[in-house]
Parts: structure tokens; sequence; C-alpha cells
């Protein structure tokens, strides 16, 4: 599926499904030569809860201030704590198990997805663990509000379910605007038994963000690989913020099944996998390299369909 990313503003990303594999729930298509390029990167955008975020559990005057982005992964998180606290690389992810963070039985102990996205003042004599029980303690203040729960069981998903939809779709979305139509995407292929075929979910998997999808990459044998797996991935893919908890929990009436996303504020959606071709077609002309002959109109691959996002912006990070 074509799908772009950007910096705060640009494009992030688009979905293309495939036929022979069935459709994505987030993808982006960009038919490269002998393959479909990908470039995917989570955009983040610092989501500023009242007063500076949940009050710290430590005393004393804050002195930091710790800021997570929506979209972050885990280990961008550990990373950012790491550095917060002056600690030395890797000392966030080795207190998780002295933590003792209060995670739904789904997660087996991974935080990923709980790490709520705000901007927390950080008190002197703060901890790996204090801080982390911090960000756990506000993901299950706002995922636990009557209208997430109620969003949920609306749409027969359990609170883990909803978060995990929302990571992928605040990482797919190009636009605050567009994560509702990404949300109903993937309800839409998830009702009709058929893959989501997200490049969101294979980078997640292979730990990197702006990259060119392989037809290897998706072939790989891995619970992420949403194009050989059906349903979600095992766990959320990121700490999706308000909006994308929101676009799941209420998402709009549409039968759309395909998305690309063909310029900054240019998202295309359809149900009509021939109109979604001639989008990605139209992607194609607009952003293949002048060296390069375009491809013909999106044709997918033998084993795939193609995915494509513009390479626009560097990831953010």
């Amino acid at each position: 599926m074509p799908r772009s990313t950007a910096r705060r503003g640009t494009v992030r990303r688009g979905a293309v499904r495939d036929g022979a594999l069935r459709l994505t729930r987030r993808g982006r298509v960009a038919l490269v030569a002998t393959g479909a390029v990908l470039v995917g990167a989570a955009v983040a955008v610092p989501l500023l809860k009242p007063n500076g975020g949940r009050p710290a559990p430590e005393t004393g005057t804050p002195t930091r201030t710790l800021v997570v982005p929506e979209g972050w992964r885990a280990s961008q998180v550990y990373d950012a704590v790491d550095r917060t606290l002056g600690l030395p690389p890797g000392s966030t992810r080795v207190a998780l198990d002295k933590a003792h963070l209060q995670l739904p039985s789904e997660a087996a102990g991974n935080p990923e997805g709980y790490l709520f996205p705000a901007t927390y003042p950080v008190a002197k004599g703060a901890t790996p663990e204090s801080v982390l029980r911090q960000m756990v303690d506000t993901a299950n203040d706002e995922f636990h509000k009557a209208p997430v729960a109620a969003g949920a069981q609306l749409n027969a998903l359990n609170v883990y379910q909803t978060v995990t939809i929302a990571s992928i779709v605040q990482a797919e979305a190009a636009t605050k605007a567009d994560m509702g139509k990404v949300a109903r995407v993937v309800f839409n292929r998830l009702q009709r038994g058929m893959p989501l075929q997200m490049d969101s979910t294979l980078n997640y998997a292979l730990n990197r963000t702006a990259v060119h999808t392989s037809i290897d990459d998706v072939r790989m044998d891995n619970p992420y690989n949403s194009y050989q797996r059906l349903g979600l991935p095992p766990t959320p893919i990121g700490n999706p913020g308000e909006d994308a908890i929101r676009a799941v929990t209420s998402p709009p009436a549409g039968d759309w099944l395909y998305f690309v996303t063909i310029d900054p504020g240019e998202t295309r959606f359809t149900a009509d996998y021939t109109e979604h071709l001639r989008n990605v077609a139209e992607f194609n002309a607009r952003h293949q390299p002048s060296t390069q002959p375009p491809l013909p109109s999106g044709s997918p691959s033998p084993q795939r369909s193609a995915v494509t996002r513009p390479a626009a912006t560097p990831p953010a990070h």
C-alpha cells in the first residue's frame, strides 16, 4: 500500500493492499523496479497533558522534564529515560523487572503501548522504575475512562486490543484527520478476514522506521508480519496518543479497504481495488525518480501487494 511519511506537518503514510495477499490495515505502497519500496516512520508530536502530566510520585521539586511523543516505541522511551536521568544506556530496560508495572495480563510484562505520550516532570531522586510507573499509571487512567471502555466494547474489543489498533493508526495516519478512516480500514479488513498488511508492523519487527521493504521482509516468519499473519500483532507497535485512541473507539462509517497518501495532506481512501491501483500509479508517477521509468499501474509482485509511501522528509527519530 502506498504510503508516505513525514515529519510534523508533512506526509506520513498511506496504505495499499495486495491483491494476492489481500489487504493491509495500514500500508503504503511505492512500486520500484524489482519490488515495492516502503519508507516508514512514525512521526511523534508531543502530547502536553494538563499541568505537564501526572504528578511526579517523588517528593521534591521537579528539576527536569521528559517529553514522550505520540508513536514512540518502548525502546525509544527507555533511551529517553536514560538520558533524562543521566544513566548509562540500557539502564531503564534492565529496570523493567523491578518496576512492578500495572499492565494487563495480555501484555505479559511488556509495557509497549502503555508508556503514555505526555510531558512528565521528573523530580530529583527519580528512578527508571518510578518514571515507568508514572507513564503506565497515566495510561491506565486514560485507557479506562468510560468513553474508551465503552468504545472498545462497542467494537467487540478489549482495551488491550484497542490500544494495539491505536498504535497502528498512530503509525499509519498521515494526519489527525485521517486517523478515523485508517481505523475503519483496520476494522473492515479484520471483519473480512483479510491480513492487515501494514508495513508499520514489519518495521516494528525489524526495529526500524524509514526503510525499503523487500520481498524477503514480507515473507519473513514473524508474529508481527501482518502480510503473512491474520489478525492483530501480539502487542502494540508503539505508544498511541489520545487522538489515535479516540479514532479507534469511534471511527467513522465507511467501506474503505485501501489508502495511499499521494502528497502531504492528500490521502485517498477507497473500497475499490482498481481505483486504488490508479491512485498508486498516480503516486508513483509523482514520486518516481526521474532516472527511473514509472512501473506499470502499481502492479503487485506475484507474492505480495505493492506497498508504497513517498520518501519525503527523513523520519523524526
